[in-house]
């Protein structure tokens, strides 16, 4: 397995660095400030002050598959999204935001010409942005079968009807379009076949944005989490994406992608963090000496840095199988960095507060946000417990039709005769006179 960065992917990394260093970090607090006074219904004057410059910089749009032109590999993509993801500004700022990149994909592999047309090219140009609507208030949505929303043919049109929640980016003023998921066949009886996903104009009649939702308290930020609910709302049949009943299979093929982008995020968010808990250990004292030298400190920090790289490689090699065996090879792995990654990063941030102290709790050091995002994605695409079960009937199906006798793995008890055997050999045989 080769996971060495290109000298392209290597390029691009130094090239965000500087950017970041040049226009994201100086601008954080201004960021956060603009989320706070101006809402999330409004859009952020310092977002689209700075991307033109990333577009002029060649800063753009790194997401694309390798399959188009100027399009990278998973793995090549992984740690450009890992420096991106130092900064909650900086993703949007490079047109690399959830969940825009997420529905551009899905327009992009699943969307006709027609639709690519009207939604793909402005989203790609950063001219609009999107939303996707999958997760209901009434059912446990970490099961897609779930989805109670209506979606039904109507002659040349179709009629939908239900309430979603935390749609992200549906209270952005520039969003123009929502991905959906309902039901066309509810009667179905493979409860795969019953969803599908289809494009809503934002403005279309009976499409109402109920209410912005607050993450752990923050509005916007990191997106703009909202309830939408549809009522009787008509667009026209052509809007459906790949046919009906399809739902699934386009919810499957967009989230494997998704996971490695939100995993490398928090893997650059914990190294940021990371490196503010050490600066912030040498400059604090208590009980007369640095943090850093107290030993619960020394073992968090190397801790961390050992989740750290064992997140990322994990992360990297589901990458690299994406690359070269595809996603559903890869499902293992990608299940396991979704469980990997959010939890790794929530540990580190959690141990820098503590660092921190009260002042940990706060915003000054995008501590509290950092947290608000670790939190959330242990949800965000599949709750771990999800994740947990998938890896455990994978790992079960790895062994059911292996023969244990060639790895040395059996579970099964001793016949008698071994067990007579291992008696024999050990340290109390049985003895000799016994009847």
């Amino acid at each position: 397995m080769d996971i060495t960065q290109s000298a392209r992917s290597l390029d691009l990394a130094a090239r965000i660095r500087s950017f970041m260093a040049e226009h994201i970090y100086p601008n954080e607090r201004r960021y956060y400030q603009e989320a706070e006074r101006l809402g999330p219904w409004k859009t952020l004057p310092v977002v689209e002050d700075l991307k033109p410059i990333a577009r002029r910089a060649g800063l753009w749009n790194l997401f694309l598959p390798a399959h188009e032109a100027g399009g990278l590999t998973n793995l090549d993509y992984a740690p450009l999204c890992e420096i991106m993801g130092r900064s909650h500004l900086a993703p949007e700022v490079f047109n690399c935001s959830a969940p825009d990149t997420g529905n551009m994909e899905t327009i992009l592999r699943y969307g006709t010409e027609a639709q690519k047309e009207r939604w793909l090219t402005p989203l790609l140009e950063g001219r609009i942005r999107s939303a996707f609507a999958m997760t209901e208030p009434d059912v446990a949505s970490s099961d897609a079968t779930n989805v109670e929303s209506s979606i039904v043919r109507d002659g040349d049109h179709y009629v939908i009807n239900g309430r979603k929640w935390y749609t992200t980016g549906a209270t952005d003023p520039r969003c123009k379009i929502i991905v959906f998921m309902g039901q066309t066949d509810p009667l179905n009886a493979d409860r795969h076949r019953r969803q599908s996903m289809i494009l809503v104009p934002k403005d279309t009649e009976g499409v109402r944005v109920v209410r912005s939702l607050p993450v752990f308290g923050f509005y916007g930020v990191p997106d703009r989490a909202s309830e939408v609910s549809f009522t009787n709302v008509r667009v026209p049949a052509d809007a459906i994406l790949l046919g009906e009943g399809r739902g699934f299979e386009i919810a499957q093929g967009r989230l494997g992608p998704g996971r490695i982008h939100h995993c490398m995020r928090l893997i650059g968010l914990s190294e940021r963090t990371l490196e503010r808990m050490c600066r912030r250990a040498e400059n604090r004292v208590a009980f007369g000496k640095a943090i850093s030298e107290q030993t619960v400190t020394l073992e968090r920090i190397a801790e961390a840095r050992i989740m750290i790289e064992q997140a990322r490689l994990l992360t990297l090699k589901a990458a690299y199988m994406m690359d070269t065996v595809g996603a559903k090879a890869a499902r293992q792995e990608i299940a396991m960095i979704k469980v990997v990654a959010p939890t790794m990063a929530q540990r580190i941030v959690d141990w820098a507060i503590q660092v921190f102290g009260g002042g940990g709790t706060n915003n000054d050091h995008f501590l509290a946000a950092a947290f608000a995002t670790t939190r959330l994605l242990r949800l965000a695409d599949g709750p771990d417990e999800v994740h947990r079960n998938q890896i455990g009937r994978l790992e079960l199906r790895r062994y059911r039709n292996t023969d244990p006798s060639r790895s040395g793995g059996s579970g099964a008890p001793l016949s008698l005769d071994e067990a007579a055997a291992w008696a024999e050999g050990g340290l109390w045989p049985r003895p000799a006179d016994l009847p």
